[in-house]
């Protein structure tokens, strides 16, 4: 475990009460990126739209959500957090808000545009302020807070069932209040910029700017390799699942196991990032999820196979947001760039995937998938040698 100090109470960034609207606000922006999809039927019908034209809802949002982690990023060290998280909200909540009413298609897009403008401000503003803002337990809290961000995956979904997907709308509408309700829970969040780690976490960073820029390189390959095989996997399971020879229904199924597996993981590595290193807790993630998309190639297990891969990956990226501000405390909020290179990767992968199913076939998922995942195990090794603290010379 890192020897990071941990904060005074009057030292931390977030109070309680902070915390656990922070929580909410990532079970809002997983609830607002799952409902664009249920709601394509609701809007094809509204506005008249051809189903790669109902999918601009989507890419408009994380169009805005990378550009808006990249935007607060530029901006954070001239404004408080607090600032911060109260205008990523109300980006939001004008988002939703406007999605929800807009009259036309191009109204509806720009909403989606803003919201995402939003998305990214909470999405960048936590996870940079929770890496920094607990101590030696801001690993585990990072799992938390991003476990909620599944949790809200499937009530999107949910609502949009229960609703209706004609009356979007309503969906639409309920995370707009949320996201403004929030606006107004930001008080416990400390004003000052988030503190850096303290000079004695375990991952010292490397001397040099050439050192420096190789880390940070490779913490943006780890993050698109990562992210590549959880939008892969979740892109590309029902279709190989299928094709072996499951119904679409356990397919469709198993699926939403591996995204359920994804939540649980996050809660279930509490313990453990409060007692191992964020090192150590990645490269058995890598390892693991290697193993099992080789064992995805075997037909009978695979549904399973695939439920091992969300329990492996869950704890990539918080946990990663910790070992690189403990390995890169000076260069500023790399953290930006990794999670605007995780979104990139999410928007990229699946065509890109689906460039190379194409030449070889549906039964080559799991192979594809495992490259991915061993390129992931390689740069988790490579980042643990370059911030390897050295051992001191002994006279």
């Amino acid at each position: 475990m890192t020897d990071t100090v941990i904060p005074t109470a009057a030292g931390r960034l977030f109070s309680r009460p902070a915390a656990v609207a922070s929580c909410v606000a990532f079970v809002l922006i997983g609830m607002i990126q799952a409902l664009y999809g249920p709601a394509v039927p609701g809007l094809r019908a509204e506005f008249g739209l051809t189903p790669p034209a109902a999918g601009l809802g989507l890419s408009l949002h994380f169009t805005g959500g990378v550009a808006g982690v990249l935007a607060f990023n530029a901006v954070h060290a001239r404004i408080s957090n607090r600032l911060l998280l109260s205008a990523s909200y109300g980006l939001m909540a004008a988002g939703a808000a406007g999605f929800a009413l807009a009259p036309d298609w191009p109204l509806a897009l720009t909403a989606a545009f803003l919201g995402g403008l939003g998305f990214g401000g909470v999405d960048y503003g936590l996870n940079q302020l929770f890496a920094v803002g607990f101590g030696d337990r801001s690993t585990a809290m990072l799992n938390v807070l991003n476990a909620h961000f599944g949790i809200g995956a499937v009530l999107g979904p949910a609502l949009i069932a229960w609703v209706g997907p004609d009356d979007y709308p309503y969906a639409f509408g309920v995370c707009a209040v949320l996201a403004g309700v929030l606006v107004l829970c930001t008080g416990g969040v400390r004003g000052g910029a988030a503190q850096s780690a303290a000079p004695g976490d375990r991952a010292a960073p490397p001397s040099g700017g050439g050192a420096l820029s190789r880390v940070l390189i490779g913490f943006l390959v780890l993050y698109i390799l990562n992210v590549a095989v959880e939008a892969g996997v979740g892109g590309w399971e029902p279709t190989h699942l299928e094709t072996v020879g499951y119904s679409a229904t356990v397919a469709a199924s198993a699926t939403s196991v591996y995204w359920l597996m994804m939540t649980a993981g996050r809660f279930l590595v509490v313990p453990v990032a409060l007692r191992y290193a964020p090192e150590r807790i990645l490269a058995v993630c890598a390892a693991g999820m290697t193993a099992c998309l080789l064992l995805a190639l075997m037909p009978a297990a695979a549904p399973v196979a695939y439920a091992g891969v969300g329990l492996f990956i869950a704890p990539v990226f918080p946990t990663g947001l910790t070992w690189l501000n403990s390995a890169l405390p000076q260069a500023g909020r790399a953290g930006a760039w990794v999670i605007a290179a995780s979104m990139i990767g999410g928007v990229a992968a699946p065509p890109l995937l689906g460039v190379g199913i194409e030449a070889s076939g549906i039964r080559a998922v799991p192979w594809l998938l495992t490259l991915l995942s061993t390129a992931s195990l390689v740069a988790t090794v490579q980042l643990i040698r370059l911030t390897r603290r050295p051992s001191p010379r002994v006279p």
